[in-house]
């Protein structure tokens, strides 16, 4: 079970919930994953990933952003969110037990852009971001990117992508990590959307699909040891 743990922000507080590892005294690193906009730290895909970056090895830390811990929908402006991102780092960092390995941040959809706008404004001692389905563009409105940031990332970058995201493909993020070279990993999940979800009737199964996924995070993680 996750350890709950309320963290102090400018509204308030938020509760980040903290998956310990199989080794708690050893974790791989610690990854802390912000959800994305349209539903909070205990939605089945937060709680899913969480634990089984936690079974292999990662402490893991998820939290609420404010507008989410306070039960609104309409996402909260990007300077609260990332502060609220910023405040949850400092918090884990705080602990006693400290951040466990190499710090990596990230997050699925929302989360993950919010983490790499961290990366891209400079983080001591980040060594990596992970993002679960980039959200390059609004669905139908391509020409509304969200990617000039990305080329101030100096850490490894892993983006997790479906090949049908309506958010953007796989095709269109390349040029916008181009400009990283090596520094950007892109993972594509073949017949996957925003979330990852592949077709009922593929050769795989959805199961498979995300342990497939926390696999190849785990493997990427490990490189940056």
């Amino acid at each position: 079970m996750p350890e709950s743990v309320s963290v102090a922000v400018a509204s308030g507080t938020v509760t980040a919930l903290v998956y310990p590892p199989p080794e708690p005294a050893r974790p791989l690193a610690t990854l802390i994953l912000a959800h994305g906009a349209g539903a909070p730290q205990s939605s089945t895909f937060m709680v899913d990933f969480a634990q089984g970056l936690a079974r292999r090895g990662c402490r893991t830390v998820t939290f609420n952003f404010p507008y989410t811990e306070q039960g609104r929908r309409l996402p909260d402006r990007a300077p609260t969110l990332e502060a609220c991102f910023r405040d949850v780092i400092a918090a884990i960092r705080a602990r006693a037990d400290g951040p466990g390995g190499p710090l990596v941040i990230g997050g699925k959809s929302m989360g993950g852009r919010i983490a790499s706008h961290l990366a891209s404004q400079g983080l001591e001692d980040l060594a990596g971001l992970v993002a679960l389905g980039y959200p390059l563009h609004p669905p139908g409105r391509p020409e509304q990117l969200r990617a000039v940031h990305l080329a101030r990332i100096r850490q490894p970058m892993l983006i997790v992508q479906g090949s049908r995201d309506a958010f953007g493909t796989p095709e269109e993020l390349r040029p916008a990590l181009a400009p990283l070279g090596a520094t950007a990993t892109l993972q594509v999940v073949e017949g996957g959307d925003h979330s990852f979800k592949v077709p009922r009737r593929g050769p795989v199964t959805q199961e498979e699909v995300f342990e497939r996924v926390q696999d190849e995070i785990v493997r990427w993680i490990r490189r940056l040891r």
